[in-house]
């Protein structure tokens, strides 16, 4: 799942938003740094409404995690869309085409969801705006035994671009999917990927009740 996945039901609660995609910002911006359940579940009580807030966006970012990539819809649209990855990428006897899969599978999943809710992407991102992300950092900082300085600027950065928002035009998706690409080290993607996301965007709004079978949904 990806951001919006993860946050839709609880756009009206920011700091809950904010703990939500946690975990996906530091994959993005600082990877040594690893937030676990058993760090944040301490806190899902606390007595400041913000640390309990964060700690619970956390905590379901984690349990609509364990629970998506176990579905069958799951394996299936990433396997599809691996293959259909292969099918237009040169020969790549590595892990490009079925991690490429897996990603589609999350971001086109989002872009769904938006689809259904036009006004979902613009309550995202007040729910960003309304954040004090040096506070998520220093917060974060207390649940973790390794502590980051990077997620503020990484909070700013992505609400100010709106990156969700790429996801809806062929051209931007592809130049996001680069940005991974580059980011864990495989080579670029052509321009011809493009291709398969009419196709990839229909099979996942075909499979999305499916693909979020036993998770909350606004």
């Amino acid at each position: 799942m990806n951001y919006l996945s993860h946050a839709l039901p609880f756009l009206d609660d920011p700091y809950y938003v904010a703990g939500a995609g946690v975990p996906d910002l530091l994959s993005v911006v600082d990877r040594k740094v690893r937030v676990r359940a058993r760090h944040v579940e301490p806190f899902r009580n606390d007595a400041d409404p913000v640390v309990a807030a964060l700690a619970g966006g956390l905590a379901q970012h984690f349990r609509d995690d364990a629970r998506f990539h176990e579905t069958r819809a799951f394996a299936e649209t990433s396997m599809a869309l691996s293959a259909a990855v292969r099918d237009v990428l040169p020969p790549d006897p590595g892990f490009r085409p079925s991690f490429l899969g897996h990603v589609l599978v999350e971001v086109l999943l989002d872009w769904a969801l938006s689809v259904e809710d036009p006004s979902a992407l613009d309550r995202y991102y007040r729910a960003l705006n309304a954040i004090d992300p040096l506070l998520v950092e220093s917060t974060l900082n207390r649940f973790m035994p390794r502590q980051t300085d990077r997620l503020a600027p990484m909070i700013v950065m992505f609400s100010a671009e709106r990156v969700l928002c790429d996801y809806a035009e062929d051209a931007k998706l592809l130049f996001r999917m680069n940005q991974v690409m580059r980011r864990v080290g495989f080579a670029p993607l052509p321009d011809s990927l493009t291709e398969i996301f009419p196709a990839a965007r229909e099979l996942i709004s075909k499979r999305r009740t499916e693909l979020l079978a036993g998770i909350p949904v606004a």
